[in-house]
């Protein structure tokens, strides 16, 4: 039988940490080693979440906690200003990052996508971890070489950080690469009030809606004359990404290098 999957999960004690410690305590090919907290004392991970008590204290180190509990990969769902540089640290010391977060810029993951590959480990940075998300960036860039007039709405929460969002930025990279770039509208349009029109993108424009009560939900408006198709994907809860990062972590202990995009995962 083969040994289970080592995971330590970084920023365990947010939103979406919570979710990650259930799912990998919950599968059976899966061991919970560490989990890493700035903000929260050393609870049982087990007990934090509900479930029953698994034997692994929260730590406030990450430093300390990934060299001494060996994880194969950790998940790390923290945030922008962290990301880079917890998923260098987890490639120094051999361990296989599976990132939730935006931050990293094309050069960025280049450049980790090499250290990955000199330490023959794999990688993941992902926008979104959602299934239905990725078949939604799918259809929409498919059904772009056909409706190339398009625009991107995203809606958050009043207290998200980044706009747009890492996936609408990944769904406009997807449509860029079967769509070639053209001027929509009336070249003559002016904003009356600055950024009326969203922000630009090879194009076309991409509109960040953010509301308190809103959770995550995004569509790809698509228009010719005299019809319009939408695709759109709303996600009510985390609990919508967990079967996407059990198979990350699975899927990065079988490659060498980062990957950037959960949809190189789903066939």
């Amino acid at each position: 039988m083969e040994r289970s999957i080592r995971v330590a999960v970084i920023g365990a004690s947010g939103r979406m940490g919570r979710e990650v410690v259930k799912t990998v305590l919950r599968e059976s090919d899966m061991e919970l080693v560490a989990g890493v907290s700035r903000s929260s004392g050393p609870i049982d991970l087990g007990k934090m979440v509900g479930m029953d008590e698994c034997g692994v204290l929260m730590s406030t180190d990450i430093e300390q906690a990934l060299t001494e509990s060996r994880p194969d990969v950790i998940v790390d769902f923290t945030g922008p200003q962290t990301a880079v540089s917890h998923t260098n640290l987890a490639i120094r010391l051999g361990i296989r990052p599976v990132m939730g977060t935006t931050g990293f810029t094309p050069q960025a993951i280049a450049e980790l996508d090499k250290l990955c590959k000199e330490s023959n480990i794999g990688g993941l940075i992902a926008p979104n971890f959602s299934i239905g998300a990725i078949l939604m960036m799918r259809f929409a860039a498919q059904a772009s070489k056909y409706f190339p007039n398009l625009e991107i709405i995203e809606y958050h929460g009043d207290q998200k950080l980044d706009a747009p969002s890492g996936t609408a930025v990944k769904t406009a990279e997807l449509i860029s690469e079967v769509r070639e770039e053209i001027k929509q509208g009336n070249p003559k349009e002016e904003e009356t009030i600055e950024g009326s029109r969203g922000g630009y993108y090879n194009g076309f424009r991409i509109h960040s809606v953010r509301l308190p009560g809103i959770f995550a939900q995004q569509e790809v408006i698509m228009a010719e004359p005299g019809q319009a198709l939408k695709i759109r994907h709303d996600s009510y809860d985390r609990a919508a990404y967990m079967p996407g990062v059990a198979i990350a972590v699975r899927k990065v202990m079988t490659y060498s290098g980062m990957i950037y995009g959960f949809e190189h995962f789903i066939d």
